[in-house]
C-alpha cells in the first residue's frame, strides 16, 4: 500500500476552511480514481505545546504507480487544482509506502 499525507497549517479563515474541504474538496476526493480508503481531521493535536498543522489527510492506494496515475488524472488535477480555494496557510503533500506491524 501507498499513502498520500497532506498536512494544512491553520488557514486565515478556518470556518470557510471546514465548510469548503466537507462539502466542495472531499466530494472531488471521493472521485478519485485509484482511491483504496481515504481519513481526515480538523481535531490535530501535539504531545506538547501546539500543533503546527490545523488538518490533515490521507490517502491509500495500492502502489506508488496507482497514486501517481492518480495525481496525473484529470480528477487528481482537479483535486490539486481547489487546494487553493480553501488552504490559505499552506500545504505540505507527501508519499510513501507503508509498512505493516504486528502487535
Amino acid at each position: 500500500m501507498h499513502r498520500l499525507l497532506v498536512l494544512y497549517s491553520k488557514p486565515a479563515d478556518p470556518d470557510h476552511f471546514r465548510d469548503y474541504y466537507v462539502n466542495n474538496h472531499l466530494p472531488l476526493v471521493m472521485n478519485w480514481p485509484g482511491l483504496l480508503a481515504w481519513r481526515y481531521s480538523f481535531d490535530v493535536a501535539a504531545t506538547k505545546g501546539e500543533a503546527p498543522y490545523f488538518a490533515v489527510f490521507e490517502g491509500d492506494f495500492a502502489d506508488a504507480a496507482a497514486m501517481a496515475a492518480a495525481r496525473a488524472s484529470p480528477q487528481g488535477q482537479r483535486v490539486a487544482a481547489d487546494v487553493a480555494n480553501y488552504a490559505t496557510g499552506g500545504v505540505v503533500v507527501i508519499d510513501y509506502p507503508v509498512q505493516d506491524g504486528t502487535g
